[in-house]
């Protein structure tokens, strides 16, 4: 079968905001909000700077490893010892974990994010570049990927423990969700491979964050993707410096508030508002906010858990792993624990990336390269020819569809 491929440019989609039309195009008015354009030209000052920071690799590929093993996955000590070498970098992508992988965006996010690294690696072939997936595993919005929409039905993922970080939940909870998946899919060679590969994903493993882990890796393993779950003691005992000022000096929040102030004056709405307190707590099940009171103590919103300053300190000295960034403080996790030059996102992760430039500098840890992700719209032979013949062409796809019955 061959494909016809046409290209469009975003601002003639009607899709994308200005800003990232405006970001695209190295609109001035933006650029003190970011620290490289993005470009592969950028990244030859990117690696400059990154080769300055000294990072602990050692710790990173000891808990990637182990990561790994927890999820039943053999063979990658080649691909995961790369990180050792201080002339390796990766380029990142993030995201939920979504069921059966979700939309098909999260796709396009890290294949965009292989491409880079293929790209980078042909650009400055000294240098060796990893391409990163990051399961925000300590994600608890469980609504958002409860459920999944396929051939008109609905099927939904019934879980008791659903306050909990999404990461941590058991993969067998979703036995019921696999009986009713497989007959929607039907008795195709293809439908008999998804449910065989889902099946051996979810139900074979633990937790969901091993799950995803098990299947991303069977979709992507041999383009030499790795895929980090940031809920590790050892990973965040490197960050606790950073969660220890946000806990006491709210420090973040003054950072981002003034980013935002200056984004509003040019009309450019906050994409995320950070709090005073910018992490959750995690115990039994349970993820919730800390917040500092009146009465000079610090509460978990939601149970009984109370600390006071010394209290809390010593929780997080001895307890690192307790302690969850919320979307304020993971870009800076991220970014303290990985060689990382880029971050590859959608229109709304980049909206507020580009809030926290003044928060990344004051911790001395480097702004990544922000790389808009690649945009793909899929249409079989009949469809196209459908379109075609009704006198649309393919910038036509992008108006309502309102718009296209009058025109018709």
């Amino acid at each position: 079968m061959t494909f016809a491929k046409s290209n469009i440019a975003l601002s003639e989609t009607g899709q994308f905001s200005k800003l990232i039309i405006d970001y695209i195009n190295k609109n001035t008015a933006l650029q003190p909000f970011y620290k490289y354009q993005p470009t592969l030209e950028a990244f030859q000052h990117a690696i400059l700077e990154r080769s300055k920071e000294t990072l602990n690799r050692q710790v990173l590929v000891e808990v990637l490893k182990e990561q790994y093993k927890r999820a039943e996955i053999n063979g990658v000590e080649k691909t995961v010892d790369q990180l050792l070498d201080k002339n390796t970098y990766t380029v990142c992508t993030g995201h939920q974990l979504c069921l059966f992988t979700g939309p098909l965006y999260f796709i396009y996010k890290l294949v965009s994010t292989i491409n880079l690294a293929e790209t980078l690696k042909k650009k400055y072939p000294f240098s060796n570049f990893v391409p990163v997936y990051w399961m925000a595993t300590e994600d608890h919005d469980f609504e958002e990927v409860c459920s999944v929409n396929l051939f008109g039905r609905t099927i939904k993922w019934n879980n008791t423990f659903a306050a909990s970080a999404v990461g941590r939940l058991e993969a067998a909870s979703l036995s019921e969700m696999m009986n009713e998946l497989q007959p929607i899919l039907g008795d195709s060679e293809n439908a008999k491979t998804l449910v065989n590969l889902f099946t051996q994903a979810y139900l074979n493993h633990t937790t969901i964050a091993d799950a995803t882990r098990w299947l991303v890796h069977q979709l992507f393993s041999s383009y030499g993707l790795v895929i980090i779950d940031g809920d590790d003691i050892r990973l965040k005992a490197t960050f606790s410096s950073v969660l220890e000022d946000d806990l006491l000096n709210n420090t973040n929040y003054k950072f981002v508030n003034e980013t935002i102030a200056q984004l509003e004056k040019q009309q450019i709405k906050a994409q995320v508002n950070p709090r005073p307190i910018n992490i959750f707590y995690m115990k039994d099940n349970v993820r919730e906010r800390i917040e500092f009171g009146s009465d000079q103590k610090f509460k978990v919103l939601n149970t009984t858990y109370t600390f006071t300053k010394e209290e809390l300190l010593t929780e997080l000295k001895n307890h690192p792993e307790r302690f969850s960034p919320n979307v304020v403080l993971r870009p800076l996790y991220q970014q303290k624990i990985l060689p990382n030059l880029a971050y590859v996102g959608g229109p709304g992760e980049l909206a507020y990336w580009l809030e926290y430039k003044a928060m990344f500098d004051h911790h001395q840890i480097q702004f990544p390269v922000l790389m808009p992700r690649n945009f793909a719209l899929l249409l079989d032979d009949k469809t196209e020819q459908q379109f075609s013949k009704a006198g649309f062409q393919f910038n036509d796809l992008f108006k309502d569809t309102e718009v296209l019955i009058k025109e018709l």
